[in-house]
């Protein structure tokens, strides 16, 4: 009986980690996508003239890069090394092992939209800055994401 009741509690916290490590994958993939939807699909998209420019819009989109930067360094802890990312893509093992770089490439991030936040007044400030924000984002997807194959 005592052998039953340490097996089924095995299993149930094995379970609940598994459970909590999605957890963190979904909220990963969810700040991911809500970063293209405010880069490209606000910013950009104003940028190229697809839509008009809109402050409100730019600072709503500004404060979530900038809540993701301060999110980043936290959103892939050790224990999410190896999991499963559904979708296209996912973070490269490069993430853990070279911790040093990828801290640098976040805190390039940080810097260009904390400064692009202060600069951003109008559609010719926006032109001027928002291709520095997708620099920096595609410049760590290059080392630090990976294609699921």
């Amino acid at each position: 009986m005592k052998r039953t009741v340490v097996a089924v509690a095995a299993l149930l916290l094995g379970a609940g980690a598994v459970m909590a490590q999605q957890d963190l994958v979904k909220h990963d993939q969810e700040t991911m996508k809500a970063n293209a939807k405010n880069l490209g699909g606000v910013m950009i998209a104003m940028v190229k003239g697809e839509k008009p420019y809109d402050q409100t819009a730019v600072n709503a989109a500004l404060a979530q890069l900038d809540e993701t930067a301060k999110k980043l360094p936290t959103m892939f802890p050790d224990s999410m090394k190896g999991a499963k990312f559904e979708g296209d893509y996912g973070p490269s093992p490069k993430v853990w092992e070279d911790k040093a770089g990828f801290k640098a490439k976040i805190d390039s991030f940080a810097k260009v939209v904390s400064e692009a936040k202060a600069k951003i007044k109008d559609i010719d400030s926006l032109k001027a800055n928002a291709p520095a924000i997708g620099k920096e984002c595609g410049g760590c997807h290059e080392t630090f994401r990976l294609k699921n194959s």
